[in-house]
């Protein structure tokens, strides 16, 4: 699979946060794995992998996306773009092989694809507010 294409897997598997506990994120992930196009083990293990240690740093993620956006808090976001923000952020902060502007711009993609009309956008602004505050690779 492509970056892209795994990133865009991440993303999915990360929004099933939104409707389950963190305790049943694994049995999602292997539900999601089934129905979904085949993978190979190693691309599973990636986007499994990913998703779980983006769970468990959403505390410090959110806090930092809630301040950058001054007027919406991560509860009155989208969950469509707060889980987009919550990838490309943790892959800002995280993933030394992604360099930042490529996490905002695929971020934006996503956004394109799964968002609303203002989703890019706001996204990208938000995106960039994080990239200045330093806290990035």
């Amino acid at each position: 699979m492509t970056r892209r294409e795994l990133r865009e897997n991440t993303f999915i598997m990360l929004f099933h946060k939104e409707f389950y506990e963190t305790d049943e994120m694994k049995e999602q992930c292997e539900l999601y794995l089934e129905k979904k196009a085949p993978m190979s083990k190693k691309d599973e293990k990636y986007v499994c992998d990913k998703v779980f240690d983006i769970i468990s740093k959403l505390s410090e993620l959110d806090a930092d996306i809630d301040e950058a956006s001054e007027t919406w808090t991560v509860s009155r976001m989208s969950k469509i773009d707060l889980t987009i923000m919550r990838l490309a952020y943790y892959e800002m902060v995280y993933e030394e092989s992604v360099p930042v502007q490529v996490a905002i711009n695929e971020a934006v993609e996503i956004a394109k694809l799964y968002g609303g009309d203002n989703s890019p956008s706001f996204i990208n602004g938000v995106l960039g507010k994080l990239a200045k505050n330093g806290k990035c690779l």
